[in-house]
């Protein structure tokens, strides 16, 4: 798959059910994260809140694509000026591949220099390949949260950017008339 052709693609209401699919697998997958900390992620995590992320801004569920296929994403939010990072995941079938370094690039290439001054994510102590990985993109780790999400450790990794854009981001909100259509759209999920 050496040859392969990737790309990064802004998410769209299509691909919302696929994403919400495959991110429930991932947190049930997860070792490194209690029973608690994974019912809470399924709970806040739903479809209508995918679609509001797309609302927000369709590149906040950056999907990872190779020879057309999707084969990951990568789930953020803005936060207090901040990009957060929620999830990435790569499918299992293009595990081994080079998707999950593509998408760290293609994550920092589309954030950097643009409205955000840092991307921020927290991660478990004992997830090394998160801790790899996001160390070899240029992430450090800024605190250890003892006891913080559900009385386990995590760590706040960050990577400074450059914000170029004017003011900070609001976050998430969105107008009442978007607010209806995704309650609408919430309803049709059921």
């Amino acid at each position: 798959m050496t040859d392969a052709q990737m790309t990064a693609r802004a998410a769209t209401h299509a691909d919302i059910a696929g994403v919400h699919r495959e991110l429930m697998d991932l947190i049930d997958s997860m070792p490194y994260y209690g029973e608690r900390f994974k019912a809470f992620e399924k709970a806040r995590f739903n479809r209508t809140f995918l679609r509001t992320l797309l609302e927000v801004d369709p590149w906040h569920i950056l999907l990872l694509e190779m020879d057309g296929k999707t084969g990951g994403f990568l789930i953020s939010g803005p936060a207090n000026g901040t990009i957060f990072q929620f999830w990435s995941a790569i499918y299992p079938d293009y595990r081994g591949t080079p998707l999950g370094r593509f998408g760290m690039e293609a994550f920092i290439s589309h954030w950097d220099n643009s409205r955000f001054h840092k991307a921020s994510t927290y991660t478990r102590p004992d997830n090394r390949p998160a801790l790899v990985l996001l160390k070899r993109y240029g992430y450090a780790q800024v605190a250890h949260l003892e006891d913080h999400i559900f009385g386990e450790d995590y760590f706040v990794m960050e990577r400074k950017f450059t914000k170029v854009t004017e003011g900070y981001d609001d976050g998430i909100s969105l107008p009442l008339a978007t607010r209806l259509k995704l309650k609408a759209r919430a309803l049709l999920d059921r």
